[in-house]
């Protein structure tokens, strides 16, 4: 891998974060590599003025903080193609981020320079709020396009999932999503809301939803109902070319919210909808040690098999 420009990006709440970014940059300067430093958080959105402003497009992004701050490079860095070293400073539990002790000594760069490393690319997922009337989707029925641009307010990216989630604060905060997969109707589901996730998301809200783990070699949608009101409404998995569309029911004051990666996005009324799809971009992770098996970092993190006590398998 060639290094001639890299960018730091730390957790913006996070100390370790911030003075590790900043010996990461020392170590980098000292190899010739020019390198721009920025913090990322819920209140700061370096990338915007990173991708204007700078002159050429880095060959790496080193990301330091948890998975949260992975998650937001992700979301801004696949579309450039930007391969994303992610290592967990500050973060909980790191399912995407190599450990911290990764940093002791610069054999990191040396390795990335000698191409000892690889490159996993992950699934992510787009998705188009169309806020047209039923006139306009007679007029032109043409499905929406994706752009290739940063989000909008109406274009969003999400490298672990979308979720749409009831917009009230007085009542009760159900709400009711009509379900609508390449064109035909296959659910009303009513409850807490939908997740609709990636492999990588698999194990964050869709998990606690109820849903199944995949492999983030796999590419394919899950389709999460949170706290259904019917047992018919289940949690399926569909192709990655599926096209998704969600339908807020209801009067005027039914209103959804759409999250990305845990994230406020939009708000979306009734008799409009949001049109979900994989992205053309796959989010490009380096991997420093191509032998980590995902089954052992889900035993880890998952606390399985007693990995809170051992890390040996038995002998059964």
């Amino acid at each position: 891998m060639r290094l001639e420009r890299v960018w730091v990006i730390y957790r913006a709440d996070s100390l370790p974060a911030h003075q590790e970014a900043r010996h990461c940059a020392e170590e980098l300067r000292a190899l010739g590599v020019e390198v721009v430093t920025a913090m990322s958080g819920a209140r700061v959105n370096p990338f915007p003025g990173l991708l204007a402003m700078e002159e050429g497009m880095p060959n790496l992004a080193v990301v330091l903080g948890g998975d949260g701050t992975v998650l937001g490079a992700a979301r801004h860095l696949a579309v450039h193609d930007i391969p994303i070293l992610s290592i967990n400073v500050g973060g909980h539990l790191g399912f995407l981020t190599h450990d911290r002790r990764v940093l002791r000594g610069d054999e990191i760069w040396q390795r990335l320079l000698a191409d000892q490393y690889a490159m996993e690319r992950r699934m992510m997922l787009q998705a188009m709020v169309d806020r047209r009337t039923a006139e306009e989707r007679a007029n032109a029925p043409s499905p929406l396009q994706q752009p290739d641009v940063e989000d909008d307010e109406e274009h969003h990216w999400a490298l672990n999932d979308f979720y749409l989630r009831a917009y009230r604060d007085e009542i009760s905060p159900t709400c009711t999503l009509e379900v609508e997969i390449d064109g035909e109707v296959v659910d009303q589901m009513r409850g807490d809301g939908l997740i609709l996730s990636t492999p990588t998301g698999s194990t964050g809200y869709a998990l606690a939803a109820g849903g199944p783990i995949l492999h983030p070699g796999i590419d394919a949608i899950v389709v999460a109902p949170i706290c259904p009101m019917s047992l018919s409404s289940r949690t399926v998995v569909v192709p990655p070319r599926a096209r998704l569309v969600i339908w807020p029911l209801g009067d005027a004051d039914h209103r959804v919210k759409l999250w990305k990666d845990g994230v406020g996005c939009t708000v979306i009324e009734p008799g409009e909808c949001c049109v979900v799809q994989q992205a053309r971009h796959h989010a490009l992770m380096v991997l420093l040690d191509p032998s980590l098996s995902y089954y052992r970092t889900l035993s880890n993190k998952l606390h399985w098999a007693n990995s809170l006590t051992s890390t040996q398998p038995s002998i059964n």
